[in-house]
């Protein structure tokens, strides 16, 4: 989901890359203020320090590599920006220098053809995945998904607050008003469908509402809901954006606005907290690993952590050179593989990160799809049998600064591509 304003946006006269700093001060949040500042004063040798102490805070971060391969041809160290560039290629990543002015120079050096080359092939379209649903609703806006043992799709709207089901025909099971927009979902051991729900900006009519959020039980063949669990108001903005049943009594769910994660007991009706606000920068998706003692959760700004369910303690990821876990939106796990869906940086894709035997280090990855014609920001998905199951077309990015959407969207696309 979308609400931290993470998404990379090129601001400036299209040239610095800015990417949202987290709610919580650090270094990184500083060192790109600076260079920020740097870049508007024109003064390119402190933008280049600044961009090196970003890389610092966040080592591989996207973003800040794209801004030092900025910096560095602005100090007219034109071999020095293509190694950078080279090196974000290595990760699958491109944030369209090709393109820009900025990188003119580049153009001269007789290794820009290879990376020419090389955006080419990240531009193709990549992945064997097949349509399995349509809706026709063009402003519906996607987010939670979820697959019955009957091969039925369930899809929650994050502009109209429905949750609809895809069988033979769409039906609407919840209106707007019975929740707020919906966002992840799972299926529950006993057959009910669990989602978290949040009253959003990007919500129509959201009123006074907006800020709060829950998770909610629904009946799936009827749409009726027999839990509304509200969590209590720790914040001014809170927005549970996924969740996870990790057995008959316990669920937990990321706040991704704090930075929270939450552990809710169902036969209690209670929350608590699991890892502080502030701990994260923006937890997303989140899956059980396979001792269920500890589940994976994805910080879209931070890149992929474990977190222990006795304690809450975090541990990061290692990640190989040529891997990035940094964007993540959805997140699942397929054997010793993380199924991610990252939206944070060109191309979007779909990857598997393959785990190391200790469960804390992402050795390699496989491109599952990116760049398919279907693709308008993809979300969230979900895992059946050998299958991913996920929304190719969220439209999250096409919200203006009012919230508003633009006519002639397409409906919602649902893909299915295997896994193994």
């Amino acid at each position: 989901m979308k609400l931290t304003q993470h998404n990379f946006l090129i601001a400036v006269a299209v040239t610095v890359l800015l990417v949202s700093s987290p709610l919580r001060a650090d270094d990184y949040r500083d060192a790109r203020a600076e260079l920020i500042a740097a870049y508007q004063q024109e003064n390119f040798p402190a933008m280049y320090l600044a961009a090196r102490k970003a890389l610092v805070a966040r080592p591989g971060y996207p973003g800040a590599m794209f801004n030092l391969a900025l910096s560095q041809t602005l100090i007219s160290d034109h071999l020095g920006s293509l190694q950078t560039l080279d090196e974000l290629a290595d990760k699958g990543i491109d944030f369209g220098a090709v393109e820009l002015d900025e990188f003119a120079e580049l153009r001269t050096l007789e290794a820009w053809s290879d990376y020419t080359a090389r955006v080419a092939y990240l531009a193709a379209p990549t992945g064997d995945a097949e349509v399995v649903a349509n809706y026709s609703e063009q402003k519906f806006v996607p987010e939670g998904i979820a697959v019955d043992d009957d091969g039925n799709l369930f899809l929650g709207s994050i502009h109209t607050g429905q949750l609809i089901k895809i069988s033979t025909t769409p039906e609407v099971l919840l209106e707007k008003g019975d929740s707020w927009s919906v966002f992840g979902m799972r299926f529950h051991a006993d057959g009910s469908l669990w989602f978290a729900s949040a009253a959003v900006p990007q919500l129509s009519g959201v009123g006074a509402d907006e800020g709060r959020t829950g998770l909610f039980r629904a009946d799936p063949t009827t749409g009726e809901l027999s839990r509304t669990a509200i969590l209590p108001q720790y914040e001014e903005a809170q927005v549970l954006g996924d969740l996870l049943i990790a057995d008959e009594n316990t669920i937990y769910a990321t706040d991704s606005l704090t930075g929270a994660i939450y552990r809710y007991y169902i036969d209690s009706n209670e929350f608590e907290v699991l890892v502080k606000r502030g701990r994260l920068t923006s937890p997303q998706g989140l899956v059980l690993d396979e001792s269920g003692l500890f589940m994976y959760v994805a910080d879209y700004n931070n890149g992929l952590f474990r977190v222990s369910l006795q304690d809450g303690s975090l541990a990061k990821l290692d990640v190989a050179e040529n891997v990035t876990d940094y964007g993540i939106d959805g997140l699942y796990r397929y054997g010793n593989e993380l199924v991610v869906i990252q939206n944070g940086f060109r191309p979007n894709r779909v990857a598997a990160l393959r785990l190391n035997a200790d469960g804390l280090a992402v050795n390699t990855s496989r491109v599952l799809a990116s760049n398919l014609d279907e693709f308008d920001e993809p979300t969230l998905g979900a895992v059946k049998g050998d299958d991913f199951y996920f929304v190719a077309n969220s439209h999250w990015n096409r919200f203006d600064r009012d919230n508003k959407l633009p006519d002639g969207l397409s409906g919602p696309i649902v893909l299915r591509l295997s896994l193994e």
